[in-house]
């Protein structure tokens, strides 16, 4: 039996991975080998969650930002971008547009606005009104956000927190997330777990990263009990400092997939469509994703974030749109209830793991 297919049956008998297991995973270069990582990412995804694959819509109601980093569209000193800030009766028709097209969670998110920031009781009301309104697990992105108003926002019904460190390396985050503090970053999701809401951790991928780079961030992301890792690859974007850099393809993305599933097995992993829309999803899936993000009504003025209009009023990034993909993966779009049931085990889980440590 070789290295890889002795790592691939550690990780299908729930054993843990080594640091010298994730290394021989992550530097793998034969598109054979590969395929066979690929595969057992499904199968360890069929173990835990059987064909099930979770849905969400994303409402991006603000694009107003007060940080200025590097590799953002939506960066405060970048004057290309329209700015919008959504009214809160069309953000709620839109929540409840996307609940009645079967997703299963709406993410909220928005940049860094300090019109909700400065003044919290404007987030609280979206949430609550939005809660009463449509009765939808909620997901918050509203970036750095101050401990009594965490407490405030999971009391009026939020979820999921979701806050991307991008990087675990402190010195790649100062170049990406100019002027801002990694480790208030990281408080901040420590006290939105101590709140009761789950957290959803992001990797931004294509930039260089090493391998022990990979392997770190998948041990903090184990460290923290996060129950949804994501791996998006970096896409230049007009006005910024990273503009010029080049594109990347998304096969680191599509390996961070893979390993992550194997490593935390358990968790929900998305397929955005943010990066590659509707062309790159399958692939994703096939990696071992169970999760499809970012899925946007047409027509209604919404912007993504890495494209900001790919495929948006196509109707691709919608449930209908993504149908087909799903039933060429043998995956069905799971129910609402099932969702429900999930975030309710997990919740208790977490519970019964801080309560025991």
């Amino acid at each position: 039996m070789s290295s890889l297919d002795k790592i691939l049956e550690k990780s299908m008998s729930r054993l843990d991975l080594s640091d010298e297991d994730l290394a021989c995973l992550l530097l793998c270069e034969k598109e054979d080998e590969w395929q066979r990582i690929f595969a057992a990412a499904r199968q360890v995804r069929s173990r835990e969650f059987g064909d099930k694959v979770f849905l969400y819509g994303f409402v991006y109601f603000s694009t107003y930002c007060r940080n200025d980093c590097s590799f953002c569209y939506y960066r405060r000193s970048n004057s290309m971008p329209g700015r919008y800030r959504k009214e809160f009766s069309e953000i709620i028709r839109t929540a409840i547009e996307l609940k009645s097209s079967g997703v299963h969670l709406v993410d909220l998110t928005m940049g860094e606005d300090a019109y909700y920031l400065e003044n919290g009781r404007h987030l609280v009301r979206l949430v609550k009104e939005l809660k009463a309104a449509c009765d939808i697990p909620l997901m918050i992105s509203p970036g750095v956000v101050q401990p009594e108003l965490l407490r405030e926002l999971a009391q009026a019904g939020a979820d999921w927190y979701a806050l991307y460190q991008e990087t675990h390396d402190p010195k790649v985050f100062a170049k990406l997330r100019l002027h801002q503090d990694y480790q208030v970053r990281m408080e901040a999701k420590k006290t939105a777990q101590s709140c009761g809401m789950l957290l959803e951790e992001g990797l931004l991928s294509g930039l260089g990263e090493s391998v022990e780079d990979q392997i770190r961030s998948l041990h903090i992301m184990k460290e923290m009990r996060v129950s949804q890792g994501r791996s998006m690859t970096f896409i230049p974007q007009q006005g910024t400092p990273m503009a010029q850099k080049g594109p990347s393809d998304f096969s680191t993305e599509l390996r961070l997939i893979a390993v992550m599933r194997l490593y935390l097995p358990e968790i929900l992993i998305p397929a955005s469509l943010d990066v590659d829309g509707i062309r790159g999803l399958k692939e994703r899936l096939l990696a071992g994703a169970n999760v499809v993000t970012s899925i946007i009504p047409p027509a209604r003025g919404l912007a993504g974030v890495a494209h900001a209009c790919q495929d948006i009023d196509e109707g691709f990034r919608t449930v209908p749109g993504i149908q087909n993909i799903l039933t060429e993966c043998k995956l069905r779009q799971a129910t609402l209830a099932e969702y429900r049931e999930w975030i309710e085990k997990r919740k208790k889980q977490l519970q019964t793991a801080v309560a025991s440590s």
